[in-house]
């Protein structure tokens, strides 16, 4: 079992924390240098937490639990517009990577009004890559309910944002309802933003837990962290990627951003103990920039 921190310090005398995290058996999820800020996600085995907070508090960081990191989430906006997409959308991004979160933003092609909206098969298989999807929409009611086409028949957990109350029984599709985060024409700066954030936070995370244990009466042959690590070790490729995360986790396989076309045989040829990975997952080509999305196949699905 492995427990996903988020560590917190300066570039100077990172690498001992690298070393420490390699030495325990961990895995380096994410990291991103700002200046001289590092900010580093990672997944540790549970029983050697405190040896990681130990080195922490020596290299003067701080550790925090990140519940999201390993999991990548949709943030589904109606349109790309402005009246749409870079208030509320933006801002519940930006809050779920304090947590770890790995988020990418869409924008559907015709989500404008009640009556032009709507959602293609394109935009569908996109969302479908996720472990989840967080549909920001708008302030109305009425407005929101006659959207529901726009995810009852998506086939990952779905969690809609939108100002009212509704009662989730009137959103068919929908997993999860989280008030007070509409279309707002400004930062969410303030206290009832901050408190409806916060209450995002958690249905994600209770969100992501369901999945993770029902995951677990059929897991996989290997989690997806360690997938990631062969495929970093053994394909030369992706250290000349310059996009962050160029093998990014998801709970049930990882997006590597190589070209499918070029690089599918090499990725399917990586070894995970003793199996080439194609033979525990499916090898697709991503709907996002013609990437490769590994998706681990469960234990029943191999045998």
């Amino acid at each position: 079992m492995y427990e996903t921190l988020t560590y917190s310090g300066g570039v100077h005398k990172s690498e001992e924390i690298r070393e420490l995290i390699d030495d325990l058996g961990g895995f380096i999820l994410q990291e991103n240098i700002l200046q001289m800020d590092l900010i580093l996600n990672m997944a540790i085995p549970i029983d050697d937490v405190d040896k990681i907070k130990e080195k922490s508090k020596e290299l003067l960081g701080k550790i925090s639990i990140a519940p999201m990191a390993g999991c990548e989430i949709a943030i589904v906006s109606p349109t790309l517009a402005r009246h749409h997409l870079p208030h509320a959308a933006c801002d519940i991004s930006e809050y779920l990577r304090r947590f770890g979160a790995k988020d990418n933003m869409i924008g559907l092609a015709r989500g404008a009004g009640k009556g032009t909206a709507g959602i293609t098969e394109y935009e569908k298989r996109l969302i479908e890559e996720h472990d989840i999807a967080i549909y920001a929409l708008g302030s109305f009611k009425q407005c929101i309910i006659d959207k529901t086409f726009l995810f009852d028949d998506i086939d990952i957990p779905v969690i809609v944002t939108g100002a009212p109350e509704i009662d989730i029984n009137d959103l068919p599709g929908a997993d999860e309802y989280v008030s007070g985060l509409g279309r707002i024409p400004r930062r969410l700066k303030r206290g009832e933003n901050i408190r409806a954030l916060r209450k995002l936070v958690e249905v994600v995370e209770k969100t992501l837990d369901k999945k993770r244990k029902d995951m677990a009466l059929d897991p996989p042959l290997a989690p997806s962290i360690l997938v990631k690590n062969a495929i970093e070790n053994q394909v030369p490729a992706i250290s000349e990627i310059i996009s962050p995360t160029p093998v990014t986790s998801q709970l049930d396989g990882v997006r590597v951003k190589l070209d499918y076309d070029k690089y599918n045989e090499e990725i399917a040829n990586v070894m995970i103990n003793d199996k080439h990975l194609a033979e525990i997952a499916d090898i697709k080509r991503s709907q996002m920039y013609n990437y490769i999305l590994v998706k681990l196949l469960s234990e029943s699905a191999i045998i």
